[in-house]
């Protein structure tokens, strides 16, 4: 895709900073160069690039919207600006960023002990380190607060015992920053890879994400050093921060993996003969596309809007819910059009449209369904909650 320049019908340009567009033709050219050649290759053999994460680190874009301890301390409209072109190569390279900056340094940099910060903080940054996230599990996704993984206090170290699943990352992580229940209280743990007891066997036969690495994992009477606690948050409100940040991510990169169909769409349109003429001078056709770019446009300045009232520290957990739930159910409906306008050219690898269709149905359901984020806004709406 040489001389991608993306969609900015309004002028989005405009309203970034230098800093923040050099940030963005960085990693867009990373993408161009060095995920693109290879991702089909890997989302058919279901394997994650895994050169990817030192190269990521060296770009400086894991954990990039954090402060300190080796990470960049960029804005929150450049992070968004990362994820946006992360996700226009694949959804798998900007789920393994989301984790590791959102999920796994976000919780230790916000919660962690000033040890925790330095052992882990600079390794996950450089890329050198892995990280993943445990808090769903096989019966409790859309309900965390019914999990069922415990820890014990037993006075020199705590016993875990329980499982999660859909854990992106967790079968190359080093470390996994792991929600249980410790006297009834959630509360956050660091499980390092090797601990006796601690397995993470990796989930195969997908249709979607095929080059994430996603897992299970599996704690019987793992025994933690009292160290590795997140000693700074009880409750829900700890993991739940965290997904707020992964969340506001993937607002971007949805948009990311909208463009790139919605580029696809358009080039094939005029170059694609029938009826002796082009299909993009269908009415039918332009109509698709005319689609397209106006739920683009309007889903980049919700994600900049959300992303300034972010850096303001303004920013709600509703306005993220409302910028993640949109701008994925548009970019899955773009994807969706812009296969139909490949016709049957649609399903091959030579298109990428194909493959950003199907991994946006898990982008759709993971890290708060489309569902529940509407029952989040209603609840905001009306002062009623649907879930209780």
């Amino acid at each position: 895709m040489a001389g991608y320049v993306g969609v900015d019908f309004l002028g989005i340009d405009d309203l970034i900073s230098e800093e923040e567009r050099s940030v963005r033709d960085t990693v867009r050219t990373f993408v161009d160069d060095r995920v693109l050649p290879t991702i089909e290759a890997h989302y058919e053999a279901g394997t994650f690039p895994s050169g990817l994460a030192r190269e990521l680190g060296d770009l400086g874009v894991l954990g990039c919207n954090l402060e300190g301890y080796g990470c960049a301390g960029l804005s929150n409209v450049a992070y968004g600006l990362v994820c946006q072109e992360l996700e226009r190569g694949d959804s798998a390279v900007r789920s393994f960023a989301s984790v590791q900056g959102s999920l796994v340094m976000f919780p230790i940099r916000a919660y962690g002990s000033e040890e925790q910060k330095e052992k882990w903080l600079p390794r996950l940054a450089a890329g050198t380190a892995i990280g993943c996230f445990g808090l769903t599990e096989p019966d409790f996704g859309s309900n965390p607060t019914g999990m069922i993984t415990r820890a014990e206090d037993k006075g020199d170290h705590f016993l875990l015992n329980g499982a999660k699943m859909w854990i992106t990352n967790g079968t190359v992580a080093d470390v996994a920053v792991v929600w249980a229940k410790l006297d009834g209280v959630i509360r956050g743990f660091l499980v390092e890879r090797g601990m006796p007891g601690f397995s993470a066997p990796e989930m195969k036969g997908k249709h979607s994400l095929r080059a994430s690495v996603t897992s299970e994992l599996v704690f019987q009477d793992v025994k933690l050093p009292r160290e590795n606690i997140l000693p700074g948050v009880m409750g829900l409100k700890g993991p739940l921060s965290c997904l707020n940040n992964a969340r506001f991510g993937i607002s971007w990169g949805a948009l990311g993996a909208a463009q790139a169909c919605f580029h696809s769409a358009r080039d094939y349109s005029v170059s694609r003969i029938q009826f002796d003429r082009p299909i993009a001078s269908f009415q039918l056709v332009q109509n698709k596309l005319a689609w397209m770019l106006r739920e683009i446009t309007k889903g980049q300045l919700v994600a900049w809007r959300v992303a300034k009232l972010k850096d303001d520290h303004r920013v709600t957990p509703e306005q993220i819910s409302l910028a993640k739930m949109n701008n994925v159910d548009i970019a899955i409906q773009v994807a969706r059009m812009a296969r139909d306008i490949h016709g049957a050219n649609g399903i091959l690898s030579e298109y990428c449209v194909m493959r950003h269709m199907a991994n946006l149905e898990s982008v759709y359901t993971y890290e708060g369904t489309h569902d529940v984020h509407n029952l989040v806004l209603g609840k905001w709406i009306t002062g009623i909650s649907a879930f209780t």
